[in-house]
């Protein structure tokens, strides 16, 4: 990977997903569960700013970009980055088309950018997920576990356990378990423990 660092304005790259048993994050473009008020604590931590006037970059891998509800759109305080080597125009309710992950971190940390944008987040899809796991600057993984077994077609990839340890007591994270439509669930922070994050 490519040193950006001397150039670029240090972003913190964070992960973003909800993970059944098995891994599972999707089936055939489709959340295989319905949890509303995950989803909603999802959005809420993708789209917090210290101040107004800031913003987030979502990062997406293309299938992501185009197999999410419409609906979810627009956010507040939210630039939409597509990842993708084929796009010529940028999709509809995007912002920016980038040809990778790291053409992404770069947008974000230069100018005009660079003074607006505090956080990267990755939403996926696999792909996605295992470039941000490698880039130096990815300091949290914020992974609901649903305690539940679901059919999935697409995975969060494994990771380093003893790279990134999982939180007790974060910040902002409810601790105890929640249960909606009869699925429980537990939010989780995974944080790099290395000093290579920002």
């Amino acid at each position: 990977m490519e040193n950006i660092g001397d150039k670029v304005q240090k972003k913190p790259v964070r992960l973003i997903a909800a993970v059944c048993n098995d891994g599972g994050i999707g089936k055939d473009g489709k959340m295989p569960w319905d949890l509303p008020f995950e989803f909603q604590w999802f959005l809420n931590n993708v789209t917090r700013v210290s101040k107004p006037g800031k913003m987030n970059m979502m990062v997406w891998g293309k299938l992501c970009w185009f197999s999410h509800p419409k609906s979810t759109f627009p956010l507040a305080n939210t630039l939409h980055a597509v990842l993708s080597s084929t796009l010529d125009t940028v999709p509809d309710h995007a912002h920016f088309v980038c040809k990778n992950l790291e053409a992404a971190v770069r947008l974000a940390g230069e100018p005009p950018l660079a003074g607006l944008i505090e956080t990267i987040w990755i939403v996926g899809g696999t792909q996605v997920y295992k470039e941000a796991l490698e880039h130096p600057w990815c300091d949290l993984i914020y992974l609901t576990k649903v305690m539940a077994d679901f059919d999935c077609n697409v995975f969060f990839p494994e990771f380093d356990r003893g790279l990134f340890k999982v939180q007790e007591g974060f910040p902002g994270v409810p601790s105890e378990i929640q249960e909606e439509n009869g699925i429980k669930y537990k939010f989780q922070v995974f944080k790099r423990e290395s000093g290579d994050a920002v």
